[in-house]
């Protein structure tokens, strides 16, 4: 069996972090008849030395945990890892929600929770990531450029123009990506979260909004306004896209 083929067989791995010992164990079980390799911790002490020594596909990180908190560990997560992240919060607090896409989580799940709900999530994400880790054929372009930006296609990496790399996580490139793909198109929040949340955008979830003001963070994008909203209707990449082969 060849590399390819061996990573494709193997086993996704979850990284799961709740101080409740009743969720780690019922998600431990479920996940695992599920076909996935779980590893659970009750805090986030050991987590950034099991991201670096084994191979973590997608974390499921709680808010309330002793000593840091989710949202602690999630920033500290993205300083290095754009591994997905799942994140569980207290089902009546919107700010929670908002502030952990704003750290960097991929999507969220309101206690109390359906553990097969959980796991279509965890699926979505982790056919989105692979789709988006799938070597470009020669037929597609290596870079998509514009404004001061270039958008590496291969290694999903942004460059700005002064050679400098800047770090953006899964959700993030799903999103930039489908910006370049449709630039000067309006996108609206169903689509960006179609395709980038692998679900139907909620009229009262602001997680949409919350991503594409990230984004803009990311691209420094303050008076040119390179992702630009159009009321009642989304948001629109206003920019040329040249594409480098």
């Amino acid at each position: 069996m060849d590399l390819q083929a061996h990573h494709a067989a193997r086993a996704a791995n979850i990284l799961l972090i709740d101080d409740d010992v009743e969720i780690r164990e019922l998600l431990t079980e479920y996940l695992g008849r599920a076909g996935f390799g779980v590893r659970a911790l009750a805090d986030g002490s050991t987590l950034l030395n099991v991201l670096k020594q084994d191979v973590i596909d997608l974390v499921v990180l709680d808010i309330m945990l002793p000593g840091h908190d989710g949202f602690t560990l999630c920033r500290m997560i993205r300083q290095f890892s754009t591994v997905p992240i799942i994140m569980l919060t207290a089902a009546s607090d919107e700010a929670d929600k908002v502030i952990g896409l704003e750290f960097g989580a991929d999507d969220y799940m309101a206690k109390p929770f359906s553990a097969r709900e959980l796991l279509a999530r965890i699926k979505a994400l982790l056919r989105r990531n692979q789709m988006l880790q799938t070597p470009v054929s020669g037929a597609e372009p290596r870079y998509l450029v514009f404004g001061d930006w270039k958008l590496d296609v291969l290694r999903r990496e942004l460059l700005h123009a002064d050679g400098s790399v800047e770090p953006i996580s899964g959700t993030e490139y799903a999103l930039l990506s489908l910006f370049l793909r449709h630039a000067h198109e309006v996108l609206d929040r169903d689509a960006i979260s179609e395709i980038t949340r692998n679900r139907e955008n909620n009229p009262l979830d602001r997680g949409v909004d919350v991503q594409v003001s990230r984004l803009r963070q990311r691209l420094r994008d303050g008076q040119r306004e390179l992702v630009r909203a159009v009321r009642n209707q989304g948001y629109m990449l206003c920019a040329d896209v040249r594409r480098e082969y």
